[in-house]
């Protein structure tokens, strides 16, 4: 539950209350990490002490359900000459260590970030007319918030979020969002680390799905140039109606087409509905510990080995490119998957430098066929795994969003990996890999094709390659849904 109100300096219960000097003095009873944070506002806003805020009546730490205490609502009034336009300009407080009690964030000390190490910042294009800002986007903000809060997986610039609903609820094309650096605000060392401020940032479907196939950052850069649809301080306009590429088709497309082909995505993974059988084995065989069989309970792993598995995926299988927050989320919260991530640290999506955990500690087995399984939407991503990863000496994975499931594609020569070209199918229970040959990958592209026109599409839809003993399926919600129907 919350509520909205005048600010005012951050009294030691939040910045709800009490009266901020015109110095810029603070009194010392402020909690000090939430003290850093207002005095970067202040820097920014110095002739708005008193912005209105919209904060959590029942605080996170108290049992609340909202991880931000406040979100302070500014009134930006753009840059003419850079055709930046007047707009809305939204903080987060509660990401980041505002107390240094232990209360909400682990207090680790001043040299790495303070709580997650960042805030959310939004700017909103204002309305003529409008006198106050709309307060969905502190909601928005919320979301964001119990997303990390539940999953400890953090946010960096270039990150993309699949939203599939419209910001605030209209009718709206902005449905999705990306995340970048606030082009104002400066990083802030606190008594209890430092903190950056990510800014979301609006985008249509048709350019989540280019920064899917790309990456986020590139496409944050074409947004830039176009003041419709942002500017260089990407600004979002809920009525804005046209996407980067409607507005100037040729130049955009081609230099998304040219970033795609050049750098591949940097895209690793993604939470999904999916499964997959071993057809190596008949399904009564109770030695089979594949435990992702659609219509058999699934078998389960030691505390031990799912472990192992999850610290491989969590750290990647090769050296590339930044991590990015899951885009499918088919069970959402607020816009937002909730399944169960690794880490704060690294998330399933990470491509960490740092060394994996040697694959001979996983027992594996190799298979002679197996059947992939995936629902529309995660089936839609296959020609972005092969041609955006695959092709480009990467690996892609789906990750089941009911249990431990996990099918990983891999190209020849990447590190880590278990399926090698002799035995191109392996597993170790529930984690299917699959090794695919650029010549292999170059035929599934032709024989996939359909998968690009989604509205043509009848489900289901079976894909066979008797010779490689391979068999893909597009199914619909209901199958995984209810397994056991």
């Amino acid at each position: 539950m919350e509520g909205v109100r005048p600010g005012g300096g951050p009294p030691a219960g939040g910045p709800g209350s009490g009266s901020g000097s015109a110095s810029g003095s603070f009194p010392s009873l402020f909690p000090p990490g939430l003290h850093a944070i207002y005095g970067e506002c202040r820097r920014l806003y110095p002739d708005q002490p008193n912005p209105l805020q919209v904060t959590a009546i029942l605080k996170y730490w108290l049992g609340g359900p909202d991880p931000l205490d406040y979100v302070s609502m500014y009134r930006n009034l753009g840059n003419p000459a850079l055709n930046v336009p007047e707009h809305w300009h939204y903080i987060s407080f509660g990401l980041s260590d505002l107390y240094g009690d232990n209360r909400v964030h682990e207090f680790t000390g001043t040299d790495g970030p303070s709580g997650f190490g960042f805030e959310l910042t939004f700017r909103l294009k204002r309305e003529t007319g409008e006198s106050a800002p709309p307060t969905w986007p502190a909601e928005l903000m919320q979301g964001l918030a119990r997303y990390v809060f539940q999953s400890e997986n953090t946010f960096c610039s270039g990150d993309h979020v699949s939203w599939h609903s419209p910001l605030d609820n209209s009718e709206s094309r902005i449905q999705h969002m990306l995340l970048t650096e606030d082009p104002q605000m400066q990083p802030v060392q606190t008594p209890f680390g430092v903190v950056t401020f990510l800014q979301i940032v609006g985008v249509c479907t048709e350019e989540l799905h280019a920064a899917q196939q790309w990456n986020g950052q590139g496409i944050l850069e074409l947004l830039r140039t176009v003041p419709l649809a942002g500017g260089p301080w990407l600004v979002t306009d809920m009525r804005r109606g046209e996407t980067i590429f409607e507005i100037d088709p040729q130049l955009q497309q081609e230099r998304v087409d040219k970033g795609i082909e050049t750098d591949g995505s940097n895209l690793s993974g993604v939470s999904a509905k999916c499964a997959w059988d071993d057809l190596s084995r008949p399904p009564e065989d109770d030695e089979d510990s594949r435990s992702i069989c659609i219509g058999t309970q699934p078998r389960r792993l030691s505390g031990k080995d799912t472990e192992q598995i999850r610290e491989t995926l969590r750290r990647g299988l090769e050296i590339n490119s930044k991590p990015v927050l899951p885009p499918i989320n088919t069970q959402r919260q607020n816009g937002l998957n909730h399944d169960r991530a690794p880490s704060r640290k690294d998330s399933l999506e990470s491509e960490s430098s740092a060394a994996i955990i040697p694959h001979e500690l996983i027992r594996t087995r190799q298979l002679e066929s197996v059947h992939l399984k995936f629902n529309q939407e995660s089936g839609a991503l296959i020609p972005l795994c092969l041609r955006g990863r695959l092709l480009h000496g990467r690996h892609f994975t789906y990750k089941s969003i009911t249990g431990d499931t996990a099918i990983t594609f891999v190209s020849t020569g990447v590190e880590g990996a278990f399926a090698t070209e002799e035995h191109p199918y392996a597993a170790h229970g529930p984690w299917l890999q699959i090794l695919l040959t650029e010549e292999f990958v170059e035929r599934m592209l032709e024989d996939l094709e359909d998968l690009n026109s989604p509205e043509e599409f009848k489900l289901p839809k079976e894909y066979s390659w008797p010779e490689k003993k391979l068999k893909v399926s597009i199914l619909p919600d209901a199958v995984f849904d209810n397994p056991l129907h």
